[in-house]
């Protein structure tokens, strides 16, 4: 063993790869931000870009004033998706204070409502959704008739189920199917585990790509290219030695990131850490061949992070690592297929909360294999190509 450390140690590409660790070392803002930087961005990212609404202003206008308008009201504020942040006399101040957007929606109940009731029909109340933001007003019909329903479950026994309007429709209508719902992998509905996932692919593309384009082009800057070519060294010994430091130190984010996610937020381990970290070597290794290729036509840091505006926030925006590919259009849906971020979101997703086997995620797997070879291989043609 100590002979084959010793015949290492007189390789060229040792002594260039104890070069750049030297050089690391002595850049604390380098290390700085391998560190702190992906840290906060996985913790801010995990509980901001929750798709959860809670506390929504709700006005009611209760023109029954019975037990049985109370009782809808109270199934509503009961959930803690809804506040009564104002009553209202009429559905005029009502449809003033959305307009006004002093609320987020509104509940009118009629004056009828408890004879509806009584007299054991259909009874009927109007819910008015603020639209401007549809994200919010989705997920708020949503809660409206999951509330419904399960006010209409308590107590279809002792009479009809109330119905409730939305946008004109109805919704909590009584029917004769009953589904019972099963929620696998994450019953809790975590939507944390969901963006923390995509969040960490993100990281260790973008951080890659930022990191590994700006070593490069410091030593143009430095003027220390003119240096290594007249060392014995040859050009693909200089650009493995360039990459080889930055692809272990930022494939440690991994460890680090999967650290913060279990503690923060939970998140499940069911499945192989070996095909998840294999994932997130090749994604690191997909971003460092970016940001190399990019360094090859920059002059100056600052060109190399103007160019990077144009392709790092496409690839966050188009890899569904923070909303679902099926929200996009369908047209936009297969260039998702061409993102390493997309691939490695699904891998850590089913590793991590389904724990799946390399039987269900290769194809992503050899996916990112091929992003890999591809942009390290062009981004080192391309330096290598300039070194000559």
């Amino acid at each position: 063993m100590k002979r084959f450390i010793n015949k290492v140690r007189r390789f060229r590409i040792w002594t260039l790869f104890l070069k750049e660790l030297r050089q690391i070392k002595a850049d604390k803002k380098l290390v700085v931000s391998l560190i702190l930087p992906p840290t906060l961005q996985l913790v801010i990212f995990g509980f901001a870009l929750n798709p959860e609404v809670t506390n929504l202003r709700l006005g009611v206008v209760d023109e029954s004033r019975t037990a049985a308008s109370r009782e809808v009201i109270s199934a509503f504020v009961e959930s803690r998706s809804f506040r009564v942040a104002e009553q209202f006399r009429s559905s005029d101040e009502l449809g003033r204070a959305l307009s006004a957007g002093r609320l987020d929606a509104g509940l009118i109940v009629p004056s009828d409502f408890a004879q509806q009731r009584e007299r054991r029909e259909t009874a009927r109340a109007q819910f008015l959704i603020d639209a401007v933001n549809s994200n919010t007003a989705g997920i708020a019909g949503g809660y409206a008739a999951r509330i419904i329903a399960a006010l209409n479950k308590r107590i279809a026994q002792d009479s009809p189920p109330v119905s409730l309007q939305i946008a004109g429709g109805a919704a909590g209508v009584r029917g004769r199917i009953a589904a019972r719902i099963a929620l696998l992998f994450n019953p809790g509905l975590e939507s944390a585990w969901f963006i923390v996932t995509g969040v960490l692919g993100i990281l260790l593309v973008l951080n890659g790509s930022i990191i590994g384009g700006a070593a490069m082009v410091k030593e143009k800057e430095a003027g220390t290219i003119e240096q290594l070519l007249m060392t014995p060294a040859q050009a693909v010994e200089i650009v493995t030695a360039k990459i080889a430091p930055l692809f272990v130190l930022l494939s440690t984010q991994i460890v680090l990131a999967l650290v913060v996610a279990r503690l923060v937020f939970g998140l499940p381990i069911r499945g192989s850490l070996v095909l998840l970290f294999v994932a997130g070597m090749l994604c690191v290794l997909a971003g460092i061949g970016i940001g190399t290729f990019l360094a090859t036509f920059s002059k100056s840091q600052q060109q190399a992070q103007l160019m990077s505006f144009f392709v790092n926030p496409p690839l966050s925006m188009l890899s569904g690592a923070t909303t679902p590919v099926e929200a996009m259009p369908e047209w936009m849906q297969p260039f998702t297929l061409l993102n390493p971020i997309s691939h490695f979101s699904t891998i850590a997703r089913g590793v991590l909360i389904k724990g799946a086997g390399i039987e269900a995620i290769w194809p992503h797997m050899l996916a990112l294999v091929g992003f890999a070879v591809a942009l390290v291989g062009v981004s080192a043609w391309r330096f290598r190509k300039q070194l000559g």
